[in-house]
């Protein structure tokens, strides 16, 4: 089946082909009218036998035939010129067009009148490079500055470490208490970097690996309420709550694993930006061939600049909280790409200090 782009081409090519048959026709026709009117006016015209016009019509009559094929012969190998020579022209003006392409600048990229379309879209060709090259140049700017955060963050949990285990080994008349708090400090500073190191295994995954499935059928009610359990402690601290509104049955054929570090994501994502003493909601509901999941939660309405982004590598909604939280600024985009990859789409909404994502998946 042809695509819009190809179907253009061709339409543009018998466009051409239908000028070039047009003019040739047109030319046909108008060397055998002049003939014919040729051939009468100087039927009525009294001439001189040693006239050299009269010789000259009169040998062209006498081989009318042959003179008017080398008029029409003449006339298509001008009509023929001009078609090709207007037709490398317009190829020398979209290789030049094409070359620009290959090395976009700021400057639009001009062709003739008559290349109109084609300047449209090599130039929405190049506005898209543009946008990708500057995307992909914040990405790995982003992603540079999060691993110096992360390698510098590193050094302090670390230290912790080495310092109360280097206690406990040197002090051997601690007490118990003082014993336990110091083993306590350092397995609390190790948990800590083993979350750093962790975030550093999810950037290479991200950026390194493709995304494959493990589908089969899953049980998407017992995975939610299951997960929204083991958050508890989570939202306890926080004196939080966890509202679930779910159907009686809610199935489909997904990825476990991964569907479950979606929610993951966002239940995390939605325990560090609710406010304290708030109600986490949590719904499901299924709407035709669709399975509708929202994650609802009060916070501060997120401004729709940094709400565009929330899905973007590394972008994280509080800098100055990413390696505090264990935020690498990669659960939401990752959750993006699980979601599309089983064929679904995930959006936010934030207003009137409520954020609210909604994921849809095909059953």
């Amino acid at each position: 089946m042809r695509t819009e782009r190809e179907e253009r081409g061709r339409q543009a090519g018998l466009r051409t082909w239908r000028f070039y048959l047009l003019a040739l026709t047109a030319w046909v026709t108008a060397v055998i009218a002049l003939a014919v009117l040729g051939m009468m006016v100087c039927s009525q015209m009294s001439w001189s036998w040693n006239n050299p016009l009269y010789q000259l019509l009169n040998w062209a009559r006498d081989y009318i035939f042959f003179v008017g094929m080398a008029v029409v012969l003449l006339g298509w190998v001008v009509i023929s010129y001009y078609f090709i020579a207007r037709s490398a022209r317009d190829l020398e003006w979209l290789l030049s067009g094409a070359e620009e392409l290959a090395h976009p600048t700021d400057a639009p990229i001009r062709l003739p009148q008559e290349l109109k379309n084609a300047e449209d879209q090599l130039n929405l060709a190049r506005e898209q490079a543009l946008r990708s090259a500057q995307a992909a140049r914040d990405a790995e700017q982003r992603k540079n500055d999060l691993v110096v955060y992360l390698a510098h963050d590193l050094k302090t949990p670390l230290t912790s470490v080495i310092g109360y285990l280097t206690l406990l080994r040197d002090e051997p008349e601690l007490s118990p208490a003082m014993r336990a708090r110091y083993t306590g400090v350092a397995l609390e500073k190790a948990e800590r970097l083993e979350d750093l190191i962790n975030e550093f295994f999810d950037i290479t995954r991200f950026s390194l690996t493709h995304l494959e499935l493990e589908k089969g059928d899953t049980d998407l009610k017992r995975m939610l309420e299951q997960m929204c359990s083991e958050f508890g402690p989570v939202l306890a601290q926080r004196g939080m709550t966890c509202q679930l509104d779910l159907p009686g049955e809610l199935r489909m054929v997904c990825d476990p694993d991964k569907m479950a570090r979606v929610f993951d994501n966002l239940l995390n994502n939605a325990c560090h930006y609710a406010y304290p003493n708030s109600v986490l909601g949590v719904a499901a509901r299924e709407d035709g061939t669709q399975i509708v999941l929202t994650f609802r939660n009060a916070g501060p309405t997120i401004p729709p600049e940094k709400l565009s982004r929330m899905f973007e590598q590394f972008f994280r909604l509080d800098a100055s909280r990413g390696t505090r939280t264990g935020n690498a600024g990669l659960g939401l985009a990752i959750a993006k790409e699980i979601v599309e990859a089983h064929g679904g789409t995930i959006t936010a909404r934030s207003e009137g200090e409520e954020v609210l994502f909604t994921v849809t998946l095909p059953r």
